[in-house]
């Protein structure tokens, strides 16, 4: 059976030949590398961790072990999925772009929209991704488990490390990010890749709050007395650490950690961006055109008292 095709246009001159979308979100997190990317998972791939307690000791003439070293592991494995819609192009031929597929019986698809059509599927795929490595759930088909999702369930995350978070904005941002900052273990603060991975809505409270004319102490005139006109969409940074806009973080959630400590595991990364346009009509005889995409996807974290959450509720820790 086809994928649903609802085709509603009404002819009122010149086709533009253009199609347009709602906008989607941006897979910023790996676009942008915010997250460690490991290719080539092909079905599991175990992260090894080390800790040791106090190396150094008092010196003597013998030798005496002096740590106890402690291995553990996490394993990051990649969920399979795909995408697959199926077109008639008898619908097409109706419509106003029906000389593009030719004037032959044995049709093929308007080749705008099947440009614009590959092209949304794998910015469609981009979105829900990004959705997943934060938020995700295997419980929904077409995401894999987040890494809020994770950290939620994850009864070694300190109590300490875990904020309780509130509903952010230009008043209260500076304060609530400062407790994200004062709770990152101070082995991790100034590290070079460390970041504060915030949801698109205290992202924009900290910049109207820089941008002054609020009550976060900045004065009227805000950041390089440029009012709310200071930012273009630069970097961002907070008591030394930096900003990562994740897209698709929840909103009034925030996460601090390192991006080597964050990890997203894939077959290969191409598969991502390959999208198949099949006509079967050499195939089976069929008008149908199939749109297919495979792909595996997966994240996880390596040791889990390098993270701080905020507003991030950990099940384990509130039994």
């Amino acid at each position: 059976m086809p994928t649903t095709t609802s085709l509603t246009t009404t002819y009122a001159g010149e086709f533009a030949g253009q199609y347009i979308s709602a906008a989607l979100l941006s897979g910023s997190t790996i676009e942008n590398g915010g997250i460690t990317v490991k290719p080539n998972v092909k079905f599991k791939e175990v992260i090894k961790t080390i800790s040791t307690d106090d190396l150094v000791k008092d010196a003597s003439c013998d030798f005496t072990a002096t740590s106890t070293i402690t291995l553990d592991e996490r394993v990051l494995q990649p969920e399979y999925q795909q995408v697959n819609l199926q077109l008639c192009k008898t619908d097409f031929q109706s419509d106003w772009e029906a000389i593009q597929m030719g004037y032959s019986a044995h049709d093929s698809l308007p080749p705008s929209f099947s440009d614009f059509l590959i092209s949304h599927v794998a910015a469609k795929v981009a979105q829900r991704t990004e959705t997943s490595i934060w938020t995700g759930s295997t419980a929904t088909s077409g995401q894999f488990n987040g890494i809020s999702t994770l950290l939620a369930a994850d009864a070694a995350l300190p109590t300490a490390n875990e904020i309780a978070g509130t509903t952010v904005d230009a008043a209260n941002v500076i304060a609530q990010l400062g407790s994200i900052v004062d709770a990152i273990p101070s082995t991790l603060y100034g590290s070079e890749d460390l970041n504060i991975y915030v949801s698109q809505n205290i992202a924009r409270a900290y910049v109207r709050a820089l941008g002054g004319f609020g009550t976060s102490g900045l004065g009227a005139n805000g950041t390089n007395a440029l009012g709310t006109q200071w930012w273009n969409n630069g970097s961002l940074t907070f008591d030394g650490v930096k900003i990562f806009v994740a897209n698709g973080l929840a909103a009034n959630t925030a996460i601090a950690a390192e991006k080597s400590n964050l990890f997203f595991g894939t077959g290969l990364l191409a598969d991502h961006n390959e999208v198949k346009v099949i006509d079967m009509a050499d195939i089976d005889g069929s008008q149908n055109v199939r749109v297919v995409m495979r792909f595996t996807a997966g994240v996880q974290y390596g040791i889990v008292s390098d993270i701080v959450t905020y507003g991030i509720s950990n099940s384990a820790n509130d039994e």
